[in-house]
């Protein structure tokens, strides 16, 4: 990859991380629809964005942690198979027209998320241990297969079963993106004994661009707006990737 490409990309991770953040969001599916658009291969899409989750899941989980959000009660039944599952997942190396095909349904779904309201915030209910279980196992393989954190799924589904309120929805998730992705990036490495070299440029753009963004977001930032411009990026990248496969 040319210089060139590499300071146009870096621009562009800061500029997504910067958008995400002011809507509240960490950003791992528009990293990854970044590098899509930008022709990366899938060998390095995957670790550089599990990288980033950890990156930012970690700024994140420490902030839940802080204010009291996180429940050790509702998440370790999610974690105790997600972890292991993403090790193998990012073990695993799909063939490109597969991975192309997977990531797209997920930059496509991450898109809806983004147009969807809110619903109520009210609990009316815990999971069973053996269906959180099942989720988490689930949601750690398409993690660790995919380079994202499995939170985009999971928040959605504590929120719709009514198992977690919003933010402590946020909090389980933004752990289980960190454990997923370390896990991940881990098995990765294992199997591939490599890492592209100029992850570390992207990993400061995104520490940059969160930083701006989440002060910024909440101050002056038109939110809606924010949001559709976002789903329509993750809809071209996830549509680009679906018809390439």
């Amino acid at each position: 990859m040319s210089t060139e490409t590499i300071c146009v990309l870096t621009f562009a991770v800061l500029a997504v991380a910067f958008l995400y953040s002011s809507v509240g969001h960490a950003g791992a599916s528009g990293y990854i629809a970044v590098m899509t658009l930008f022709h990366m291969a899938p060998a390095d899409i995957k670790p550089i964005a599990l990288t980033l989750n950890i990156l930012v899941a970690s700024i994140g989980s420490w902030q839940f942690f802080r204010a009291g959000h996180f429940s050790w009660k509702l998440f370790w039944p999610f974690a105790v198979l997600a972890m292991p599952m993403a090790f193998a997942g990012g073990y695993a190396n799909l063939p490109v027209k597969w991975f192309k095909l997977l990531v797209g349904v997920v930059l496509l779904f991450s898109a809806l998320r983004f147009v969807m309201k809110s619903g109520d915030d009210t609990v009316t209910g815990e999971p069973s241990r053996p269906v959180a279980a099942g989720i988490g196992a689930g949601l750690g393989l398409l993690s660790g297969l995919t380079g994202t954190g499995g939170g985009i799924f999971l928040t959605p589904l504590l929120l719709f079963a009514r198992w977690a309120r919003a933010k402590q929805a946020a909090a389980v998730s933004a752990v289980f993106i960190l454990l997923n992705s370390t896990a991940g990036l881990l098995g990765n490495l294992g199997a591939t004994k490599q890492f592209p070299a100029f992850a570390g440029a992207f990993a400061a753009a995104a520490i940059i661009g969160g930083a701006a963004g989440s002060h910024f977001g909440s101050r002056r930032f038109n939110h809606t707006v924010i949001k559709r411009l976002l789903a329509a990026v993750l809809t071209i990248a996830g549509l680009k990737l679906v018809s390439g496969a």
